[in-house]
């Protein structure tokens, strides 16, 4: 065939995060020595409870078509979580079931982008999000949040790159990939831009459950944010189950029905499977989730400590998820011993791929070359090689 493929379409770029997975487990299947911090995935087991759930839901013949928006008594479940958890007041016809927070974001866009619209979202950023609204004939719009104000935006910022094209920004809170979590009165300054200049948000809370110190706060619970704001959230983080896809929207009604109205002629419902797993996970208490927490709590101080006598630059403490953002441009210009010269965060990585094993994620990604991605979700002996590796390639650096 000679006719030409969806422009917009092989115009998005491949996420680099998932091809540096791909990459090191391809050459760990292939027998190389390769230890990987590239993947956002916890290395916990799904806990048993959800495991259960999702073998009843089998052996009980749940496993017919269902609504395009979700189980009835999954979206009310999940209705009850967000009251307790984030004093959130949503009906089961607000929550639509998706296919991982992924495909939540794609819901979300969808609904608010029309050709041109503006989006604005905070640097550094989850890979995903600027070209998904490309895809959907949206423009993304960065703020660089600065190093110094822990890569988070102002209100100020805000403001300022609102246009009248502006349709929504897009905030994930805990961020990825940088920790970075805004407090209370840092997201009440943003809100108020957000309903001055009456744009919506997206608020993307799949790591709510991973902040060291303090409570997490939803966008969509301050003041006029509700009708405003698509909350994004999932089960792959908080409840390892990553390979389960599982996730939902809960957003103002007319918002929702139209995601619903999405659904039924893209995906249809997501796995029942999974659903019931969910619900497994929504009903099975938060023991394991505290658990994980302070176990990644206690690997993020190992990071710190680690990283802290191996960068020029210390990194800033993440104040939740499970990532450590790393600047290491204090190395760029130096030449690797084969003689190549070090110009940014993409060359750093893959100079320690082949030269150490070493699979972590370039900051060029995220929207900051200067830093590099660490995922301290893995053991505490998997850390330990890691930053080995991590020293014993930069010293192997030579200035130029």
């Amino acid at each position: 065939m000679t006719r030409p493929l969806s422009t917009r379409t092989q115009n998005i770029a491949a996420s680099l995060t998932v091809a540096i997975d791909t990459l090191a487990k391809q050459m760990i299947a292939e027998g190389k020595d390769v230890v990987s911090l590239g993947a956002g995935e916890p290395d916990f087991p799904t806990p048993e409870p959800i495991q259960e759930a999702a073998c009843k839901a089998i052996h009980d013949g749940k496993t017919r078509y269902t609504a395009p928006v979700g189980i009835l008594e999954v979206r009310k479940a999940v209705c009850e979580k967000l009251e307790h958890d984030n004093d959130l007041h949503f009906t089961p016809e607000q929550i639509v079931m998706t296919s991982g927070a992924k495909h939540a974001v794609f819901n979300a866009l969808a609904v608010l982008i029309n050709p041109g619209d503006e989006v604005i979202i905070p640097a550094p950023y989850w890979v995903t999000y600027p070209e998904l609204v490309k895809w959907l004939g949206g423009t993304p719009v960065f703020v660089q949040g600065s190093r110094e104000n822990d890569f988070k935006i102002t209100a100020e910022q805000l403001r300022s790159a609102c246009t009248e094209k502006t349709k929504a920004i897009l905030v994930n809170n805990p961020c990825n990939p940088t920790g970075s979590v805004y407090s209370r009165d840092e997201l009440e300054s943003l809100a108020k831009v957000i309903v001055e200049k009456d744009i919506y948000c997206i608020s993307d809370e799949v790591y709510e459950y991973f902040v060291y110190n303090g409570k997490f706060m939803s966008a969509a619970a301050l003041d006029g944010m509700a009708e405003r704001t698509i909350v994004i959230n999932g089960f792959s983080k908080s409840h390892c189950m990553t390979g389960w896809r599982i996730g939902y929207d809960a957003a103002p009604l007319p918002i929702a029905k139209v995601i619903g109205k999405i659904q039924g002629q893209a995906t249809h419902h997501p796995s029942n499977v999974a659903q019931y797993a969910a619900l497994g996970a929504l009903q099975m208490g938060m023991h394991s989730v505290n658990r994980m927490r302070d176990t990644f709590k206690k690997r993020r101080d190992y990071m710190i400590e680690r990283t802290s006598k191996i960068l020029k630059t210390p990194a800033k403490t993440p104040e939740g998820a499970f990532y450590l953002f790393a600047p290491v441009n204090d190395f760029y210009g130096k030449k690797t011993p084969s003689g190549e010269v070090i110009t940014g965060s993409i060359d750093l990585c893959r100079y320690l791929l082949e030269q150490e094993g070493l699979a972590i994620v370039p900051g060029a990604a995220f929207g900051d070359d200067s830093c590099v991605r660490f995922s301290y979700a893995a053991s505490d002996e998997t850390l330990q090689k890691a930053c080995d590796r991590f020293e014993s390639g930069l010293k192997l650096l030579c200035s130029t």
